[in-house]
């Protein structure tokens, strides 16, 4: 597994970083209908074109398996592809974005525990929690920071 910072953002890295984001969301965001994935789908290449800092993990064959973005100092995504889970991604790009972006926050789901939990467990811990989401949906959201 490689880290890399992304500067070409081009059409087959953006649909292979969005069918990481789709594998990666029917996996965790159990609470979501297919149609509002598909919905949100619609926003995501956007989303990875205007976000300032986009780091993806490829695998040994250059293709990548999962990605975060950061906006600042705040972890904006982290999405590792379903078949990747639990071997060591996220923790690896998120260091680097603790390491190299000084990331001190994030939100995250309250519908997505696993997410939640991996969050506690690299030390972030809960600040606040919303009602709904930044687009006014209902899902709830923890705000969660490490000192």
């Amino acid at each position: 597994m490689k880290i890399i910072e992304v500067t070409d953002r081009n059409s087959l890295l953006m649909e292979q970083l969005l069918g990481v984001w789709e594998s990666s969301v029917k996996a965790t965001h159990l609470f979501l209908s297919e149609n509002e994935i598909e919905s949100i789908k619609r926003y995501v290449p956007q989303a990875l074109k205007e976000i300032p800092h986009l780091i993806a993990a490829e695998n040994e064959n250059q293709v990548p398996v999962g990605f975060m973005g950061i906006a600042e100092q705040h972890l904006e995504m982290l999405f590792i592809a379903h078949g990747e889970r639990g071997k060591g991604l996220g923790k690896a790009l998120l260091r680097y974005g603790m390491e190299k972006y000084s990331v001190k926050d994030l939100a995250v789901n309250e519908q997505n525990p696993l997410a939640k939990g991996f969050y506690e467990h690299m030390g972030f811990k809960v600040y606040k929690r919303t009602e709904n989401d930044e687009q006014g949906n209902p899902y709830p959201l923890l705000y969660m920071s490490r000192r």
